[in-house]
């Protein structure tokens, strides 16, 4: 079930928000963990099972993890092996087809042959393997205690704004908000609404209209590709995969906030970082802190010399590559971000204070850079990312093409060049027109947004013109 099909918008968050309301307050969490297990039904089928396995081994052994249960040694076997039950259903689910071909194609080599894996990924288990890690883990190191209650454990874990593409909640994050101590509050409808309609329409109206331009490009020939195609496809897919991934997460922290949660937020701007680094703190946060305070700090972090950071910033983006989806690509697309990462810490560009010229240039090549990575990261094969790439390189004076000049349309060009002008706006905007201040800013787009972008985004959907999210396949 998608946040952006008639069925999601039209009966079910209605149906959910109104049992929340009227239910009595120790209710609210069996009500979000009943509607999350249907919503995952809905969209996963058979993948219930092994999400409904995974909970009920996760929640049995943060009771075994807590502080003086057990000797110091089993707690730590009971952990290592509960995340290792966690990381190979991971492995299994979602590796393990691209594994066995990788095998077949060595083998190959040698006239031999393994057979390919054919498993059915399950959706959303990057994202609630990821919760279940941090929910054994933070109570193994004491930061907070296992939850008694299992109908609150669901809630957390399935909780349905964010089960299936985040934001990744670390369990610290809300596990004081899972106990029900007061009623349901109308302010928190009045808060999550506009955020919510700010993200479908981001979602509707910026990120599937530029879709099929992006698949026109993506989709050119080796023969047919020039240096304009390269850049208009890698550029609207830059905007394509923001107002796409951003307007889920703003889908989901307003539900989250409707239902009484509040989810951590997920992006700060982007495309205004003036390095790699900055991007990185601002972009897909949530997956960011996850993996900075359980793999990056754990493995030392940047406390035993330049040596051993670069080696961790490795792992790390190796990782977070990988952990997007099981092709080269995403593989080599983490290697890009990572190996720019330690050129930065190593020349200790963007720590000294710049001038504002500085900063425009240092901007705009960190935004060139995120660019021409997006390439890899939408990219069928490296093949295809590596032949947009050297055209992206090498400038010619050939046109669109028959193909993609039809796909550019005058709606698309304009909501492209609307993207860009809302992208590339000041980090911090300030002025006669916000007289010093955001807040009657912010004020003025919520309502811009609910008044204008909503209805239109609705019109859109009721005749059928929207698309999965980017970040289901992950």
């Amino acid at each position: 079930m998608s946040f952006v099909s008639p069925l999601f918008l039209w009966y079910f968050v209605p149906l959910v928000l109104a049992a929340v309301l009227v239910t009595p307050r120790g209710w609210r969490n069996a009500v979000v963990a009943v509607a999350s297990l249907v919503f995952y039904v809905a969209g996963a089928g058979e993948g219930i099972l092994l999400l409904l396995g995974l909970m009920a081994l996760n929640f049995g052994a943060a009771f075994l993890l807590e502080r003086d249960r057990l000797a110091p040694i089993d707690r730590r076997a009971v952990l290592v092996g509960t995340v290792g039950v966690d990381l190979s259903c991971l492995a299994v689910f979602k590796y393990a087809g691209f594994a066995s071909a990788q095998a077949n194609a060595i083998a190959g080599w040698f006239g031999g042959g393994v057979e390919v894996v054919q498993i059915a990924q399950v959706i959303g288990i990057s994202f609630f393997t990821f919760h279940h890690i941090s929910y054994v883990v933070d109570v193994y190191r004491g930061e907070r205690t296992a939850l008694r209650d299992p109908v609150a454990f669901i809630a957390y874990i399935a909780m349905f704004p964010q089960l299936v593409a985040g934001p990744i909640v670390r369990y610290r994050e809300i596990a004081d908000q899972l106990p029900q101590r007061r009623l349901h509050r109308l302010d928190d409808l009045a808060a999550g609404f506009p955020r919510f309609a700010l993200g479908l329409t981001k979602k509707v109206v910026v990120a599937d209209s530029l879709g099929p331009l992006v698949s026109a490009a993506f989709d050119t020939t080796s023969q047919n590709m020039t240096f304009a195609i390269a850049w208009l496809g890698a550029i609207a897919y830059t905007m394509q995969l923001y107002f796409d991934f951003s307007g889920y997460s703003d889908m989901a922290i307003g539900l989250g906030r409707m239902l009484g949660f509040r989810l951590p937020e997920n992006f700060a701007r982007p495309y205004s970082s003036v390095t790699v680094t900055e991007f990185w703190r601002r972009w897909h946060m949530s997956l960011s802190r996850w993996f900075r305070d359980y793999v990056y700090i754990p493995l030392g972090g940047n406390r035993h010399g330049i040596g051993k950071t670069y080696r961790n910033l490795f792992i790390v983006f190796v990782l977070t590559g990988f952990w997007h989806g099981a092709n080269w690509t995403y593989l080599v697309w983490g290697l890009f971000h990572g190996a720019l990462l330690i050129v930065e810490r190593g020349f200790e560009i963007g720590k000294a204070p710049a001038a504002p010229w500085a900063r425009i240039a240092r901007r705009a090549a960190t935004l060139l850079l995120v660019v021409f990575g997006w390439v890899l990261f939408r990219a069928a094969d490296l093949g295809q990312a590596l032949v947009m790439m050297g055209h992206m390189l090498i400038p010619d004076v050939q046109g669109l093409g028959d193909v993609v000049g039809v796909a550019l349309t005058h709606q698309r060009g304009l909501i492209l060049l609307l993207a860009l002008c809302i992208v590339l706006m000041p980090a911090r905007p300030t002025g006669p027109f916000l007289e010093s201040s955001r807040s009657r800013f912010a004020f003025g787009l919520r309502t811009a947004v609910i008044v204008l972008g909503l209805p239109y985004a609705a019109i859109l959907l009721a005749s059928g013109t929207f698309s999965p999210f980017l970040y289901y396949q992950f």
